[in-house]
């Protein structure tokens, strides 16, 4: 990569963190000044959370170039394995910062893992392959927490799967109960450690793909046999990718489901890896600013839209094709080249 092309990557870059903190600083301001509307305060944490899987997942289709379908299968090992540490803690750490941080690590760590282990078959395989494998791998990580009971007590740890013989000490509920989930969560998560997550997951991102790792992810993506003929080792360059985008989509799962009292294995589902799927086509594939935005935005349309009440998801469906239309127009993207390079010429002169 030459000069010219680090030094716009790099533009690129911080007119991304740019727009993330004022966005942040904006919105907090208004939410001091008791300008915002509940709606939008409630929706500020799972923004965060949609962000952050948006940008994760851009980095295995964008980035890598493959064809991920069960992107909520980590968001929901980072869920259950965050709040699960959680209310490990809440009587042993009295900060709920701390235990929010253990969370979001603990939740990134053990979604990694389930991701090395998924990435050594699947990453063999490519385009639909990869894709139907990532799909049923979802769905099997939504089946285990469906049936997985898990609790703590004064004898430690206890696990079972189907049926609830946990035998905990009498008066001690079970953390994961099943198909009921985690009932009884302490709301921990905030909009500013959802802000602090983006900008470290942005900051990961952009010095991976700006490395000679990342140049090497990109050719992969580009023509593998090329890459292949002159030694880039593939196999190890598409698990870094894809063990990163694992981790921070289990950060992602721990700070959505700490900010809601009840969390179930069922609102991890295809549609979730389909949402986020979305998110990143809209705002362009390797386009980190364009899936922030885009997840924001259609985080938010739903809620806005619920005034229509049966007709709101129709009205939001056209709204998606009408932005995939426009985005896909020629006229339009010819207008946006020529405008790009009239400031170039300006920028020049």
């Amino acid at each position: 990569m030459n000069k010219l092309n680090l030094s716009k990557a790099s533009r690129r870059s911080f007119m991304t963190y740019a727009v993330v903190i004022i966005a942040f600083i904006v919105l907090q301001s208004l939410a001091a000044a008791g300008a915002m509307s509940s709606m939008l305060k409630g929706l500020l944490v799972p923004i965060c959370a949609y962000v952050v899987m948006a940008i994760s997942l851009n980095l295995t289709v964008g980035i890598l170039g493959e064809l991920s379908l069960g992107h909520a299968g980590f968001m929901s090992v980072g869920a259950f394995m965050g709040v699960t540490t959680a209310v490990s803690l809440q009587n042993v750490v009295a900060s709920k910062e701390l235990r929010l941080i253990a969370a979001l690590l603990v939740g990134a760590l053990f979604a990694a893992v389930v991701g090395f282990l998924v990435g050594i078959p699947v990453l063999r395989l490519n385009g639909d392959y990869l894709a139907i494998v990532t799909l049923a791998f979802g769905e099997i990580i939504k089946s285990i927490f469906n049936n997985l009971y898990l609790g703590l007590d004064s004898h430690g740890l206890h696990v079972s799967l189907l049926n609830n013989t946990l035998n905990l000490d009498e008066g001690v509920k079970p953390i994961i109960g099943g198909p009921m989930g985690i009932g009884g969560i302490q709301k921990i998560a905030n909009f500013a450690t959802g802000f602090a997550l983006i900008m470290v997951c942005l900051i990961i991102i952009f010095n991976l793909v700006n490395s000679r790792a990342g140049r090497a992810i990109m050719a992969i993506r580009d023509n593998r046999i090329a890459a292949e003929s002159v030694g880039i080792p593939i196999t190890k360059y598409k698990m870094m990718a894809f063990v990163t985008s694992a981790a921070m989509a289990g950060a992602a799962g721990a700070l959505f489901a700490l900010n809601f009292s009840t969390i179930v294995a069922n609102k991890f589902d295809f549609n979730t890896s389909i949402l986020v799927l979305v998110f990143v086509v809209l705002g362009g594939l390797g386009n980190m600013m364009g899936s922030i935005v885009a997840a924001a935005a259609l985080t938010v349309l739903p809620e806005a839209l619920r005034q229509f009440a049966d007709f709101r998801m129709l009205v939001y469906a056209i709204v998606l094709i009408l932005v995939m239309l426009i985005r896909n127009n020629p006229t339009i993207r010819t207008f946006t080249a020529q405008l790009r390079r009239g400031r170039k010429g300006g920028a020049k002169s």
